[in-house]
C-alpha cells in the first residue's frame, strides 16, 4: 500500500538502504572508541554516586585518576574493581575517596587478576542494569494500573523555571490541564558542563540542571498526580552534551519516559566534536533501549537556522539516520520520536499546504514512530494574537496528519519565558483543536497528483540525492562541509575531544557488554 502520498515503497526502501550505507562507518568508528562518559555512566551503573564538597562528582574524581594511572584506552572498569579486590578501599565511594586524596594507585591486571576484576564488574554492573529492567516494569504496571493518555497526539508541554521546587506544581497543574507530557527543559549550557551536577538545584538558567535527585523529585510529583488523574503522566528530560551517556543512565534509574536524544544535535549546535557525540550516543540509546524510554530527536533545530522550504530535505535525511542508529543500537520502532516542525514563513503562499506536505511525509516513511511535532518558533513575532493563531495552524496540522506527540506551542514565544496563564491559553487551544478535529485525519487524503503530494515526493526524492552525496564523500565530511542547520563541524575539532580515546585490544567495560548482548 502506498498510502495517503501514494510514495513508492522501493523509492523508501531505497532511502532506508542508503542511510544504513551512511550510518554503517560511523557504528563502526563508535565502536572502536570509549570516552569519559561512557566510562563514568558505568560507574554509576555500578552505584556510585554523590559529589565531593566541592560539587564534583566522585565518578569524575575516580575516572580521571584511574586516566591519569593507566589511561582511558584500556577501560577504567578493570584497574577500580582490581583495586577494590585487592583491598585499596571496601567500596567504590570510599576508592573514589581515597583516589581524590592521592591515596591509591591504579595498574592495569593481568591474568588471574584481570579474571577477577573483570567477574566482579560485571556482577556490580549488572546489578545497576537489574534496577533499569525494574524501573521499566514499574512503568508497565502503572500504565496498566492508571491507564494511559486517552488519545493520540500526546500533549507534551515544557516547564522551565530553573527551580525543581517552582517546576513540579507547574508540571503537575499542567497535567491537570491536559499534558500528558512534562519536558523540564535543562539549564542553559548545561550540555556544555563535563560533569553531572549534584542535588535538587533551585538557579537554572532558562532551564532546571538535570540531575539525579531533580528526576527523582519530578517523577515522584507525576506519579502522585497520575494517580490522582487516573491517567500515567510522561517525564522528559535531555541525554545531549558532554554527559549523554550518565543522563541516560539516570534517566533509566529514575524512570524517565522519554529523552531528547539527537545523533547530531550536540556537533552541530554546541560544537562538540563529532566522534565525541557519535561514540556516547550509541552508549545512551542502548541504555534508553534497555530502559523502554522512547527518545526524541532534533531536526527542528535545522529549521531555525536554515531555510524550512530549502532545507526540507535535511530533516528527512536525518530523521533516516537518527532511525538508522537507534535500531542499530537496539531501539525498536515505538521509541523512536523523530523530529519535525512547522516552521515555513506563515507569509508564503501555500506555506500551510507545504506544511502539512511536510509532515505527512514524516507520518508515511515511519508509520509506526511516536513522531514528535514541533511548533512554531521562529516566525513568531511578539504579535500575541497572531502567534496564538500560528500555533493554532500548527495543532490543526497535527490532527490532519497523524502526528504523535504534540509540543505545545506559546503565543508568547521570544518575547518572555511563558506564565502560568500562557500556558493555559496554550493548553486550551491544543485541546479546542483536537477535540474540534476528532478523527479529521481519517478522512484527509491530498490528490496524488496534487500539490501536498508532489512536494512530499519531490523532498523525499531531494533526502536520496542527499543520502547519496554522503555515501559517497562520507558523513563525518559532510557534517563538516554544513550539510546539516548550515553548521561546520569537522571531526577533529570540537569540544570533548580530550575524552575520546580509541580502545585498546585488551578493552573491557561491562555495562557494554551487558548492553550489547540485548541490542
Amino acid at each position: 500500500m502506498r498510502g495517503k502520498l501514494d510514495l513508492d515503497p522501493a523509492t523508501v526502501r531505497h532511502a532506508r538502504s542508503l542511510a544504513r550505507k551512511a550510518g554503517r562507518p560511523i557504528v563502526t568508528m563508535a565502536k572502536k572508541h570509549t570516552t569519559v562518559s561512557v566510562e563514568r555512566a558505568t560507574l554509576r551503573l555500578a552505584g556510585l554516586g554523590g559529589a565531593d564538597e566541592e560539587g564534583t562528582p566522585w565518578v569524575n574524581r575516580l575516572a580521571d585518576v584511574v586516566r591519569a594511572d593507566v589511561g582511558l584506552e584500556h577501560g577504567i572498569s578493570l584497574p577500580v574493581w582490581d583495586a577494590l579486590a585487592r583491598g585499596e578501599a571496601e567500596d567504590l565511594l570510599t576508592l573514589a575517596q581515597k583516589a581524590a586524596a592521592g591515596s591509591v594507585t591504579f595498574r592495569l591486571p593481568e591474568g588471574k587478576d584481570a579474571t577477577r576484576a573483570r567477574k566482579v564488574s560485571r556482577t556490580q554492573v549488572a546489578a545497576g542494569v537489574r534496577r533499569v529492567d525494574g524501573r521499566r516494569a514499574e512503568r508497565e504496571r502503572l500504565i496498566k494500573r492508571h491507564g494511559d493518555a486517552p488519545r493520540q497526539p500526546w500533549i507534551y508541554l515544557i516547564v522551565a523555571t530553573g527551580d525543581i521546587y517552582e517546576d513540579i506544581p507547574q508540571a503537575q497543574q499542567a497535567a491537570r490541564e491536559g499534558a500528558d507530557v512534562i519536558a523540564v527543559i535543562r539549564s542553559t549550557g548545561q550540555s556544555l558542563l563535563d560533569f553531572v551536577p549534584e542535588g535538587a538545584t533551585r538557579e537554572g538558567f532558562a532551564g532546571t540542571y538535570a540531575t539525579q535527585e531533580n528526576f527523582r523529585l519530578m517523577r515522584a510529583a507525576l506519579d502522585e498526580t497520575s494517580k490522582e488523574l487516573g491517567r500515567y503522566v510522561r517525564l522528559t528530560n535531555y541525554a545531549s552534551g558532554l554527559c549523554m551517556p550518565e543522563i541516560a543512565v539516570l534517566a533509566g534509574l529514575e524512570r524517565l519516559d522519554m529523552m531528547l536524544n539527537d545523533s547530531m544535535y550536540g556537533i552541530l549546535f554546541r560544537d562538540i566534536n563529532p566522534v565525541r557525540t557519535f561514540v556516547d550516543q550509541r552508549f545512551s540509546r542502548q541504555v534508553h533501549a534497555r530502559a523502554g524510554i522512547i527518545i526524541n530527536t532534533g531536526e527542528d533545530n535545522y529549521l531555525t537556522t536554515a531555510d524550512a522550504v530549502e532545507a526540507a530535505h535535511t530533516v528527512t535525511t536525518s530523521q533516516l539516520l537518527n532511525e538508522y542508529f537507534a535500531k542499530e543500537a537496539g531501539l525498536e520502532d515505538w521509541q523512536l520520536g523523530l523530529g519535525h516542525a512547522f516552521e515555513i514563513d506563515p507569509a508564503i503562499p501555500d506555506s500551510f499546504r507545504m506544511e502539512l506536505a511536510h509532515a505527512l511525509l514524516a507520518r508515511e516513511v515511519f508509520p509506526k514512530a511516536p513522531l514528535k511535532w514541533m511548533p512554531p518558533t521562529r516566525h513568531m513575532t511578539g504579535d500575541v494574537f497572531k502567534g496564538n493563531l500560528l500555533d493554532g495552524f500548527f495543532n490543526l496540522a497535527g490532527a490532519l496528519t497523524g502526528q504523535s506527540i504534540l509540543l505545545v506551542g506559546m503565543m508568547t514565544e521570544a518575547v518572555v519565558t511563558p506564565w502560568l496563564s500562557d500556558r493555559d491559553v496554550a493548553l486550551q487551544n491544543v485541546r479546542y483543536v483536537l477535540d474540534a478535529a476528532g478523527s479529521l485525519h481519517e478522512d484527509f487524503h491530498p490528490s496524488p497528483d496534487g500539490f501536498i503530494a508532489t512536494r512530499a515526493r519531490q523532498v523525499l526524492g531531494e533526502s536520496i540525492e542527499l543520502l547519496d552525496r554522503i555515501v559517497d564523500d562520507g558523513m563525518l565530511d559532510a557534517i563538516a562541509d554544513g550539510t546539516f542547520g548550515l553548521m561546520k563541524r569537522p571531526a577533529d575539532a570540537g569540544r570533548g575531544l580530550d575524552g575520546v580515546a580509541r580502545k585498546a585490544a585488551d578493552y573491557y567495560n561491562p555495562a557494554s557488554e551487558i548492553l550489547e548482548e540485548t541490542s
